[in-house]
C-alpha cells in the first residue's frame, strides 16, 4: 500500500470513541491551523494582551504542536485502535490541565491556555464516557 492508501484506510466497524477521537483531532487541527495562520486570534477571540515581543512566533508554535495532536488524534481514531483511545484520556486529564492552568495563572495568555484545558478536559471526559458505555453495553 502507498502511503496516501495507508492513511486513508479504515478499519470496519470504527467504535464510537475511536470515531470521537477523531473528530478531537479534526477541531484540534482546525485550532491549530488558526493559531498558524492568525496568531491575532488570542487577542481576537480571546481577548489577550497585545504582543510585545516574540510572542506572535510563540503562538504560532503552540499551532503547531496543537496541529500535530490534532493529526495524531485523527489518524489514532481512525485506525479502530482502543488503546489510543485511552492514552488519550489520561494526557488530556492530567499534563495538559497541570501545564496549562499552571502557565495561566502566571499570566501567560490565561484566557487562552484556560479555554484550551477546558476544552480539552472535556473532550476527555467525553471520551471516557463513551469508553465507559461501551464495556456496559452488551
Amino acid at each position: 500500500m502507498s502511503l496516501i492508501e495507508e492513511l486513508l484506510a479504515t478499519p470496519r466497524n470504527v467504535s464510537t470513541m475511536s470515531k470521537y477521537t477523531a473528530m478531537s483531532g479534526a477541531m484540534y487541527l482546525a485550532a491549530g491551523a488558526l493559531l498558524i495562520a492568525w496568531p491575532g486570534a488570542t487577542q481576537a477571540l480571546f481577548q489577550e494582551r497585545a504582543f510585545v515581543g516574540d510572542e506572535q512566533g510563540l503562538i504560532r508554535v503552540i499551532g503547531m504542536a496543537v496541529a500535530v495532536i490534532g493529526w495524531l488524534y485523527l489518524f489514532g481514531g481512525r485506525s479502530g485502535a482502543p488503546q489510543i483511545v485511552a492514552a488519550t484520556v489520561v494526557n488530556r486529564l492530567t499534563f495538559v490541565p497541570a501545564v496549562l492552568l499552571a502557565l495561566a495563572a502566571s499570566g501567560v495568555f490565561p484566557h487562552l491556555l484556560v479555554t484550551f484545558a477546558i476544552l480539552d478536559a472535556a473532550l476527555a471526559v467525553g471520551t471516557w464516557a463513551l469508553m465507559a458505555r461501551r464495556t456496559v453495553s452488551p
